[in-house]
Order: C-alpha cells, then sequence, then structure tokens
C-alpha cells in the first residue's frame, strides 16, 4: 500500500513539474511572439524621429518588461517588496504608487515633475523621464527593442525584414522623409551595454542601496543623478548631495540653477527647504580650504543678490525671505568665528535686500525659528548702510565717503 502512495505521489509531482514546464514554455513563446511583432514595427520605420509615423505606444513599454526584469535579474537585482520599493518612490521622487490604479506604469518626468502624464515616446533633449514599473518593482526608460536586444541574433525573421525595408516613408504631409534604419547605427552595440548598464546601475543604487554603482552612475549617468537633487529634492544621500553641491557653482547666466540646491517648489506648490545642504556645507567650508569648497560663501552672496534683484522667481514674497533669510543666517555665522577670516556682511547685505514689509514678515513668522537670526540682524544695521552706499548704490568714491561706524550711531542710536 506505501509503494502504492510513493508511486502516486511521484506521479503527481511529475505532474506538476510538467506542467509548470509547459507553462513556462507557454509564456517563453508569448513573450518571443509578442517582443517579434513590435519588434518588427519598430525595425520597419527605424529609428525614432519627429517625422517618423511610428506612434510608441504602451506596447513598446510593455513587451520590454520581461526582457529588463531578466537582465536585473541576471545582474545580481534584488527584486524589493511592493511596501519598501512605494517607501522609495515617495522618498526619491515624491511620487506615490496608488495600489487601487488599473495602470500598470507611473511616469516620472525628469524635465518637469508635476507632468504625470504617460509619454510613451523615447527619451530625446526634448523629452527625458523614467516609468516605474509597479508589478515589477524597478524603474526604466522607455527602450526600443533593438537597444536592448541583439534582434539580428534572436530574431532573425525580423532582421531580415529590415535588411530589405526601404530607406524612405511619407510623412503626415505626404513628404517623402528619409529613415534611419537601426541596422545602419554604427554606435548600436555600445549604445545598448550603455542602456542595460544604466537599467542596472539605477535600479541597484536606488533599490539594493548598492553603493558601488554610484560612481559609475555619476560618471555616466549624470544628468539623471542631478536631476534626483536639483529636481526632486531628494537630499538624503550625503555622498550624491556632496557630488552636486561640488559641481553646481553660482553662473550668472543660469542663476536660478543654484537655488536648486536649497529649496524646491513641490508639486503642491508648498516651499520645500534642504536641511541637508546647510548641514553638509557646514562640514564642507572649513579655515583655510585649499579647494573650490573656499568659494561657498561667494556663491551664496551672488545668489542672494539675484533673490534680491530678482522680480521674476516663482517664490511668494513670504518664500523669498524665508530662502533669502536661510542663506544668509548659514553665511553670518562665519563672522563670528575666529577661525574663518570672513567679513562677507551677509545679514548687512540681507537687511539692504529687505524692506518694512519683508522685516513684519520676519517678525511674524519668528524670524522662521533660527536661533541667533534677530541678534546677528540688529549688529548689522552699521554694515547694511555701508554695503548699501559703497556696494550697491556706487557712492563711494574720491569725493563722497560714508559715515564711520561713530558717526553713523551718533544719528542712528541702538534702539
Amino acid at each position: 500500500m506505501k509503494n502504492k502512495y510513493k508511486l502516486l505521489l511521484i506521479l503527481l509531482t511529475n505532474g506538476l513539474v510538467f506542467s509548470q514546464t509547459i507553462a513556462k514554455k507557454g509564456l517563453a513563446e508569448q513573450v518571443h511572439s509578442n517582443v517579434s511583432t513590435i519588434l518588427k514595427k519598430q525595425l520597419k520605420y527605424g529609428k525614432p524621429s519627429f517625422d517618423n509615423p511610428y506612434q510608441y505606444s504602451d506596447k513598446d513599454l510593455e513587451v520590454t518588461v520581461p526582457i529588463l526584469n531578466q537582465l536585473l535579474l541576471d545582474n545580481g537585482y534584488k527584486a524589493i517588496s511592493d511596501e519598501e520599493f512605494s517607501n522609495k518612490i515617495k522618498q526619491i521622487f515624491n511620487r506615490i504608487i496608488d495600489k487601487n490604479s488599473t495602470s500598470k506604469f507611473l511616469y516620472i518626468n525628469l524635465i518637469d515633475k508635476c507632468d504625470k502624464d504617460l509619454n510613451f515616446f523615447p527619451n530625446n533633449a526634448e523629452n527625458n523621464g523614467v516609468f516605474v514599473v509597479k508589478n515589477q518593482n524597478f524603474i526604466t526608460d522607455l527602450y526600443p527593442l533593438p537597444l536592448i536586444i541583439d534582434y539580428q541574433k534572436t530574431y532573425s525573421e525580423a532582421a531580415q525584414e529590415e535588411n530589405s525595408a526601404s530607406k524612405n516613408y511619407k510623412d503626415a504631409n505626404g513628404n517623402e522623409v528619409k529613415k534611419y534604419l537601426w541596422k545602419d547605427m554604427s554606435n548600436l552595440r555600445e549604445q545598448r551595454k550603455k542602456n542595460i548598464q544604466t537599467l542596472v546601475a539605477r535600479n541597484l543604487y536606488l533599490f539594493n542601496d548598492n553603493k558601488a554603482q554610484y560612481k559609475w552612475l555619476t560618471l555616466n549617468d549624470s544628468y539623471f543623478m542631478e536631476a534626483l537633487v536639483k529636481t526632486f529634492g531628494y537630499t538624503q544621500d550625503i555622498d550624491l548631495l556632496k557630488w552636486v553641491i561640488e559641481r553646481t557653482k553660482f553662473d550668472k547666466k543660469d542663476p536660478s540653477d543654484y537655488g536648486k540646491l536649497f529649496w524646491i517648489k513641490q508639486c503642491d506648490g508648498k516651499l520645500k527647504m534642504h536641511a541637508d545642504t546647510f548641514k553638509l556645507l557646514q562640514k564642507l567650508y572649513i579655515p583655510n580650504d585649499p579647494s573650490e569648497n573656499r568659494f561657498i560663501i561667494d556663491n551664496i552672496k551672488s545668489y542672494l543678490e539675484f533673490l534680491g534683484r530678482d522680480k521674476s522667481t516663482d517664490l511668494t514674497r513670504k518664500e523669498k525671505v524665508k530662502v533669502m533669510s536661510n542663506l544668509a543666517y548659514f553665511a553670518e555665522q562665519y563672522n563670528y568665528d575666529k577661525r574663518f577670516n570672513d567679513d562677507n556682511k551677509m545679514m548687512a547685505r540681507l537687511r539692504y535686500f529687505l524692506n518694512n514689509t519683508d522685516f513684519e514678515i520676519l517678525k511674524e513668522n519668528n524670524y522662521f525659528n533660527l536661533p541667533k537670526f534677530k541678534e546677528w540682524w540688529d549688529n548689522a544695521d552699521y554694515d547694511a548702510y555701508y554695503v548699501g552706499e559703497c556696494e550697491y548704490e556706487g557712492n563711494c568714491g574720491p569725493g563722497y565717503q560714508p559715515l564711520d561706524y561713530t558717526e553713523w550711531r551718533k544719528k542712528h542710536p541702538k534702539k
């Protein structure tokens, strides 16, 4: 009797294994068929371009998901739980994965973080973003199939059709336009390798906390890495934040870029200050530093002056006062630290640019809870007069000199 049960168990087990094998084979065949169908369309129309009549859609992304998932697994990626993945997406990109949504994807626009519309056109100069693949818990670009698989080896039938494809097509206006076939791309193999490295490195770094990918990403994927901090306000990774700070200098041709180190406007319209930036700057700005970090206060000064003069910023007046106050407060501490030979007069500069209404904002908001702000503000009254006269109004010269401290104080006694 025992032998009969043992035989039955073996038959059932073998039957289950056989059924699973058949199911896996059927799934693999279905994936292969789906890829072949989309691949032929992509090869027919060639590389994406403005004139290209081929419209990429969710189908083009869906067929890549099994391929990309396998590439990740083959390269050591460990899929994390749904909850952990959702928390990471919220922490890094400030986006929420809606469990009740039927959509398989979430689109994160690297140019406009508040644009949540799905954009299935492959990334280019005017469009750049990543997709969150909900059911597999990884992120990816939308890659045309030729940019992730060696289709000439694995899909020979499609490759043969491409060999005989026309090199022209008609655009929406009926004009004959030249198209660029994938097979004619001279660096296709290198681009494919770069795409796979990017996919793997981003996911290992962000979701598996694999710091070994950090250096490769900063060298080869700098736009994405900068966007994490400057576009989305992800400042918790101190190594990344330090890298972004040290490559970002105030540039009068693009002055607002420097401000991205300190604040962002969230999609709900609220201002978010980057406390992590100020904490790290305090570690980077040290006495007698020969590195480029010795210019940190100079860069802050230039940005403060830009904010003081700028009329087109998207900050409200209260928000601007808050940003400027935090910048001035950070720099002013070095005027009181004997280890630094510093006389940046940043609080004085702040006083020059703020008016009485702004000061009321400061008082109403308890000086934004900056402990020594009021004391340093009061101490800077003469310096505000001096920098205003000499630096900003341009009145100092052979024919005119501002009052010295004693003379000025007689006219403006301490209250």
